[in-house]
């Protein structure tokens, strides 16, 4: 690992961490998504400049960790900059040398999962549904102010939890690596981290594959699809197969857009004779 050293002004700042957690990327996340590696793209964004803080001066450090974290990111919008907050906390670390570049994408892939559970739960099933009956109440009465209520209802506490997990996540993360490097425990941190960062990837590579084999296999009342059999070896079979493919595909040098194309053709003709559902 190289040693590098950072000075005061290279030190990410209160207002640093505001303005990453409003600027285009933070509000995009959902805007550059792609299939390829989802929210990357706006991620890079949200960090860019303050990357560009840390690793003043050197251009080639800068470079490397855009790179890094244009790698698979994917989460409730809303919680982003405090994953971002946590992540620059560690390139800080990484800047002086004294946490590996790579620790800091483990931490990413293990707070995707949890943070997206929590997140999906109170901003889409809870929060949106509570704006929207402020909203529509309002507007059967008749008040033209039911639209911005919803608004209003919806995108403070969405703002506000933006700011604060951005500040947060960063104090988070400065106070809690520092503790574990005094301790002594980083080593294992890291490697329990990496850990939940594969299991959490491995989950969601399975539940984001939609598709099944309603192929019929026997006859009568004791008919079983194929994807039943399938699901009563191992649940999740078909879509990890996928993963793999996909995986192998792409260390093949396979274009992900290729891949995209095919996949869509392969799902049609596989529906369209009932392979597929």
């Amino acid at each position: 690992m190289r040693t590098m050293t950072s000075s005061p002004e290279n030190q990410i700042t209160r207002s640093d961490l505001i303005k990453s957690a409003v600027n285009t990327g933070a509000l995009g996340m959902e805007f550059s998504w792609t299939y390829y590696k989802q929210m990357n793209i706006a991620f890079c964004l949200m960090v860019a400049n303050m990357l560009k803080k840390i690793y003043a001066g050197r251009p080639d450090d800068y470079a490397e960790a855009l790179h890094r974290h244009s790698a698979f990111f994917n989460i409730t919008p809303q919680l982003a900059p405090f994953v971002g907050g946590i992540a620059m906390a560690m390139e800080e670390k990484v800047a002086r040398g004294e946490v590996e570049p790579e620790s800091v994408n483990d931490i990413k892939a293990a707070l995707m999962g949890p943070l997206s559970g929590l997140g999906d739960s109170f901003f889409l099933s809870t929060l949106r549904v509570v704006a929207a009956a402020v909203g529509i109440s309002l507007c059967q009465a008749g008040n033209v102010f039911g639209p911005i209520a919803f608004l209003l209802v919806y995108n403070i506490p969405a703002f506000l939890i933006r700011i604060f997990g951005a500040i947060k996540g960063y104090e988070l993360g400065i106070g809690f690596l520092d503790k574990a490097q005094k301790t002594g425990l980083m080593q294992k941190i890291m490697a329990c981290v990496g850990i939940v960062g594969v299991m959490v990837v491995g989950a969601m590579s399975k539940d984001m594959f939609w598709a099944s084999l309603p192929i019929a296999i026997g006859q009568g009342d004791s008919a079983q699809t194929l994807q039943d059999i399938l699901d009563g070896i191992m649940p999740g079979m078909l879509g990890m197969a996928a993963f793999w493919l996909y995986y192998w595909l792409l260390s093949k040098k396979i274009n992900p857009m290729v891949l995209i194309l095919c996949t869509m053709v392969v799902g049609i003709i596989g529906a369209y004779f009932g392979v597929l559902a």
